[in-house]
């Protein structure tokens, strides 16, 4: 991450508390498309609930089992052992998945 050229801190009781910098750089350093995120809900799931990724973020997406494994092109019964367990799963299935859910497989890898 480039350093920011026009930095204003912000002090509370004299002690530097905020640093601002420019719209523009901040788009850079935080809204990289070449990154990939997963988004504080997904994880949210997956430590409040023991969820693995597959089932945070299809849970996440509003989606049901059922519509995830129609575009994926598998069973349902399928997705819902993958949802299940802790198993690794071919690179194969997981871009399917992915695919089916609108996420780069990246997204779905621990």
């Amino acid at each position: 991450m480039n350093k920011p050229t026009n930095v204003q801190i912000i002090e509370q009781n004299g002690v530097p508390a905020f640093a601002v910098i420019p719209y523009d750089e901040y788009l850079k350093a935080f809204n990289d498309p070449d990154v990939e995120t997963i988004p504080h809900e997904v994880v949210g799931l997956i430590i409040k609930k023991g969820y693995n990724l597959i089932k945070a973020w299809r849970i996440h997406l509003g989606m049901t089992q059922k519509q995830v494994a129609k575009k994926a092109g598998i069973t349902q019964a399928a997705l819902s052992q993958m949802e299940r367990t802790e198993q690794t799963n071919r690179t194969a299935t997981l871009d399917k998945l992915a695919f089916a859910m609108g996420l780069s497989i990246e997204q779905l890898k621990d």
